[in-house]
């Protein structure tokens, strides 16, 4: 399973593209959509890079999905995952409750799981507030683009 349009919009959408490095919410140099590998102050790279490099983040971020994650999913969920790792990283997954309630088979208190990992250097942010409540809704397979 690959990562469908519907999750790559919703990873660009609340990642955003910079062209140049900056230092996300906790502090990461990151640069394009959310990439973080080798970043540092100074980069510079071009939109079709921004692209390749989203496309080589989402090929390690779903192997980490399909590593720690247990059930068959459909594509919904897979993609709600994928982008949660993709913005909170493998090792939350692997430690956090959300993957003992999926790999329990509790899916319905994954929305719930989602939606407490809202905060950034301590800080409850709004950006991750609504990211959050946009893959709840997507793993429940709801409109989520108007968050």
């Amino acid at each position: 399973m690959k990562t469908s349009g519907e999750g790559v919009a919703l990873i660009k959408k609340f990642e955003g593209c910079k062209l140049e490095s900056y230092q996300c919410s906790a502090g990461v140099w990151t640069i394009g959509y959310g990439h973080t590998a080798g970043v540092i102050s100074g980069d510079k790279i071009t939109q079709e890079s921004a692209e390749d490099l989203l496309k080589e983040d989402l090929n390690e971020f779903e192997e980490y999905v399909f590593k720690y994650i247990d059930p068959v999913l459909d594509q919904n969920q897979f993609d709600t995952l994928v982008a949660w790792t993709f913005n909170l990283g493998p090792n939350n997954l692997r430690e956090s409750t959300l993957r003992t309630r999926i790999n329990s088979g509790d899916f319905a208190d994954v929305p719930h799981q989602l939606k407490r990992w809202n905060k950034a250097g301590g800080n409850v942010l709004d950006g991750l507030i609504r990211r959050r409540e946009a893959e709840a809704l997507l793993w429940l397979g709801k409109e989520w683009s108007h968050i």
